[in-house]
């Protein structure tokens, strides 16, 4: 059996002692660390919390602004009678470019560097634009047609060396219709680029119409036969007045040009109807369409 002698309780005392001492220093340390943390909490708070705020507020206000102005720009696009399926796609590219400028903004505010953000988002965009540079070019240039409307389905053009009726104008490329029902593909960035000749904007369109006859005919009976079928024609317009003189002194021919007004719609029912009615009129009234003649003399060699 173990007996606890004197030297045991010295031992004892001596590591109660120590044991109170160490637990009041480990006790005054961990209280002066809390309250380091606590200053350094208490001004980090201080410094940050007015930030932070502020972000909170501009990111709530500019989203409700952005929102506004997204609505707003889908009642002009419809109002100017843009085209339906584009309006939803602009509407939602503005609204996400904007939300991304805000955000960056906040974070800005915040006081994170955004500097790095910006130029790996510059890159990428570079990236990407050279990736899709063409069909860039060509969504670009739909949404110019889209929102200025140089022509719309419907219309007869003639662009890129090529003419036909609009048949459809979509995001990247324009549609035609040949006269002989060929389908015709453009590119809408060379056509937003290029020369556009419409030709069924204007309600009127004029008519240059030009007939030969001979030296040998009589010049005022051809004016005058050329000048009563356009009078008579309730197609042709009488004011602006047709217009008939002698256009050109050719090689072989008298030139003359009758210059009418009429509906776009009639302009080609009228070209081909002159064509024949004024080929029947001339033969009835003995005037004559020259022609390349030549002569041919043959010489009989001697024996």
């Amino acid at each position: 059996m173990y007996v606890l002698n004197v030297n045991d309780c010295s031992f004892l005392n001596y590591l109660s002692q120590t044991l109170k001492t160490n637990t009041m220093e480990n006790a005054s340390e961990y209280v002066g660390k809390f309250e380091t943390y606590l200053e350094k909490f208490t001004d980090a708070l201080i410094t940050w919390a007015p930030r932070v705020l502020l972000a909170i507020v501009l990111l709530v206000v500019g989203i409700i602004i952005i929102n506004r102005l997204v609505r707003l720009m889908r009642r002009i696009m419809t109002a100017r009678n843009i085209d339906p399926s584009l309006v939803p796609f602009l509407a939602g590219l503005v609204n996400i470019l904007l939300k991304v400028m805000l955000i960056i903004s906040v974070i800005d505010i915040i006081g994170v560097k955004t500097t790095s953000f910006i130029a790996v988002l510059g890159a990428a965009g570079l990236a990407v634009g050279l990736a899709l540079q063409g069909s860039l070019a060509n969504f670009a240039g739909g949404v110019i047609i889209m929102i200025f409307k140089p022509y719309k389905v419907g219309d007869y053009v003639k662009a890129q060396g090529e003419a036909g009726t609009v048949k459809a104008i979509q995001i990247f490329n324009t549609v035609l219709t040949s006269p002989d029902n060929v389908r015709i593909i453009l590119p809408n960035g060379a056509m937003a680029s290029g020369t556009i000749t419409n030709y069924s904007v204007e309600e009127t369109r004029r008519m240059d119409l030009v007939y030969g006859i001979s030296y040998d005919d009589d010049l005022e009976k051809a004016k005058n036969i050329l000048r009563e079928m356009a009078e008579a024609d309730a197609r042709i317009f009488s004011d602006p007045a047709p217009f008939i003189a002698v256009k050109e002194l050719a090689d072989s021919s008298v030139n003359l040009v009758v210059r009418i007004w009429c509906k776009k719609e009639d302009y080609w029912n009228i070209h081909f109807d002159w064509q024949n009615d004024v080929k029947l009129r001339f033969d009835k009234e003995n005037l004559t369409f020259p022609f390349p003649q030549q002569d041919v003399t043959l010489h009989q060699a001697g024996s």
